[in-house]
């Protein structure tokens, strides 16, 4: 039996104050308005919505709750970041979460969710198809097929998905099969982000 005192300090430290993802399922659907999101948990009730700012100079992703209170802002580390790291900040204490790296090498993205103090990987999300996400960035008829991804802990375990699905709009269900340590709220937003990033 493992110790409660071990299991509740690591994924606690990495919650945000302002939201309660307890669902292991997700739905991620793009809204006509180009790169603004809606989250849905498994009953179909919208838990966050998050736009990304137009016009700024550096990225920004604003996420509100299903009730429309402030949630987090996902923000680019860098001027117009390609590739480059965005901080996730709980909008309830003003502290970065957890931060979000982009390592895009040949085309392909993978994402490392790291301790924003440390540095220390929490979880990585890997694209499974290493052509189609190369393509993506190529030629862009290739957006039309929707990418997946795959969730791994710290310890290279697999732990989760993000599927693309087809559809008018981009849309993506994230699962969490098992979420000890892995913080869903950065899962989450970083399929939108990847998403939006995707399509630029």
């Amino acid at each position: 039996m493992a110790d409660p005192s071990t299991s509740e300090s690591s994924p606690n430290r990495y919650d945000i104050s302002t939201v309660d993802l307890s669902d292991d399922r997700y739905e991620v659907k793009q809204s006509a308005v180009r790169n603004k999101y809606t989250v849905r948990d498994g009953a179909g009730t919208v838990v966050l919505r998050g736009k990304q700012k137009l016009f700024k100079m550096k990225e920004e992703f604003p996420f509100v709750t299903g009730d429309d209170a402030d949630a987090f802002t996902v923000k680019a580390g860098g001027i117009m970041d390609v590739a480059g790291s965005y901080a996730i900040i709980d909008a309830g204490t003003g502290e970065e979460v957890v931060v979000l790296d982009e390592d895009l090498s040949l085309f392909v993205e993978n994402w490392t969710i790291r301790d924003p103090d440390s540095g220390e990987a929490l979880a990585t999300i890997r694209s499974k198809n290493k052509l189609l996400s190369a393509l993506r960035h190529l030629v862009s008829v290739a957006n039309l097929v929707p990418n997946k991804y795959e969730i791994f802990d710290a310890d290279g375990d697999h732990v989760g998905d993000i599927e693309g699905k087809f559809s008018l709009r981009d849309a993506y269900t994230v699962s969490i099969d098992d979420a000890t340590g892995v913080p869903k709220e950065a899962v989450v937003a970083a399929a939108c982000v990847l998403d939006a990033l995707e399509n630029q």
